[in-house]
């Protein structure tokens, strides 16, 4: 029975670091991808009166971290769920 509940909490482990990988991938790129280093490409891409790599620099950026922390609550709770270790 130990031995199962070792693999169950590498299980969920393992679900849980690779939600924080891609968390992280997807803040990368909205950050310094779209705000800094893809800049010149799309900042023909007009979006509230000003172009789009502006955007993602100012605005896009924190939208999408506050859109990223409700993702990783929302799956981190199904997570929870599916391996029992819900509150």
């Amino acid at each position: 029975m130990a031995n199962n509940d070792k693999e169950n909490a590498a299980a969920y482990w393992k679900a849980n670091v690779r939600l924080i990988i891609w968390s992280l991938v997807v803040w990368a790129l909205v950050s310094y991808g779209f705000g800094i280093l893809l800049r010149p490409l799309v900042s023909g891409i007009p979006v509230g009166g000003s172009d789009l790599g502006f955007w993602f620099a100012q605005q896009g950026s924190i939208i999408t971290f506050i859109a990223i922390i409700f993702h990783y609550a929302w799956r981190l709770n199904k997570l929870d769920k599916e391996f029992g270790v819900e509150e």
